[in-house]
């Protein structure tokens, strides 16, 4: 019986595409699948994955297909997957040798739909740990529920039941999809739990999303909204109001705002208008959620925020 199925998007990875399948194919859980899916990457990528489908065929199964981007890869690998827990690795990044056998153990001890673990950002010059925000499992709606405003919503330091990807697939075409689905995944879960342990080495690279400027940015608002749209089709907005609610201004006013930031002030500025625009839209009262209750520095600068005080922001990172 296959226990986790590991799924490996890649596209244009060669330079550190060894590292992290040497460390998937070492790991120390046995019954583990590596479900590699080329999309259509033209570097030599291609030779790298043939060379360790030949040396590990019991542990790889490598699929090619046209380009069309992260979350197709993704979706394919699902799809290929016979594990009884999925996860996924980005190509670039690399795990812990035990990171599957932990995680498996701790879902199947507490039969649990989802565990986290903590990990850790390599950076050029510098390594940060992260922490995962979880230090004891969670059952039932509410803890979950209440989980969701200070969720990292990562798909890679994860390992989910099989069964939650019945009807759910990660959306096409756009940039920061594992936000979007994990938030659409969040409702169907009855319990959750973590490994306090950091096992995943999430690798911040030059020419990466991360470091991009790329007016597909505004992905992050066309998915935020794509989301309330999303609880209201199911029947589930008004009992995550106050969750949504805080997200959407935690996205647009923190994370959005720092990924435009490497814009030229004047595109910057122009995208500080457009969140404040769909927050006013959207939730204009958001000061008053229940979350905005303490004094935390976040939620100070969440109520404060404005243009002047994102401009000083600017000016600081500049």
């Amino acid at each position: 019986m296959i226990k986790v199925s590991v799924i490996v998007p890649v596209y244009n990875t060669e330079k550190y595409l060894k590292k992290c399948l040497e460390s998937l194919v070492k790991q120390s859980l046995k019954e583990i699948e590596i479900i590699i899916v080329n999309d259509g990457s033209p570097d030599q990528s291609e030779d790298i994955i043939n060379r360790y489908q030949k040396e590990y065929p019991e542990k790889i199964k490598a699929f090619k297909k046209v380009n069309g981007g992260l979350s197709s890869a993704r979706n394919m690998g699902i799809d290929k997957a016979g594990g009884e827990y999925l996860a996924f690795v980005d190509s670039d990044d690399y795990v812990k040798t035990q990171m599957f056998e932990k995680m498996y153990a701790k879902a199947k001890e507490e039969d649990l739909d989802l565990v986290m673990c903590d990990f850790i950002e390599e950076h050029t010059n510098k390594s940060v740990k992260c922490t995962c925000h979880l230090n004891q499992s969670m059952t039932g709606i509410e803890p979950i529920k209440e989980h969701m405003v200070i969720l990292y919503p990562s798909a890679w330091n994860k390992i989910y039941r099989r069964e939650l990807f019945d009807h759910i697939r990660f959306k096409p075409d756009v940039w920061f999809e594992d936000v979007e689905m994990i938030y659409r995944l969040w409702p169907k879960l009855k319990s959750v739990g973590a490994v306090n342990e950091y096992l995943y080495h999430y690798v911040i690279r030059e020419g990466s999303i991360t470091k991009t400027v790329d007016k597909r940015i505004y992905d992050y608002i066309d998915n935020m909204n794509g989301l309330i749209k999303y609880y209201q089709q199911e029947g589930l907005y008004d009992h995550y109001r106050d969750e949504l609610e805080y997200v959407y201004v935690r996205y647009l006013y923190a994370t959005f705002v720092k990924t435009a930031a490497k814009y030229e002030r004047n595109e910057y500025l122009k995208a500080v208008d457009r969140a404040i625009g769909e927050v006013k839209e959207y939730y204009p009262n958001y000061r008053d959620n229940k979350y905005m209750d303490n004094c935390s520095l976040k939620n100070i600068y969440f109520k404060l925020f404005n243009r002047r005080l994102a401009l000083i922001y600017y000016l600081l990172k500049h």
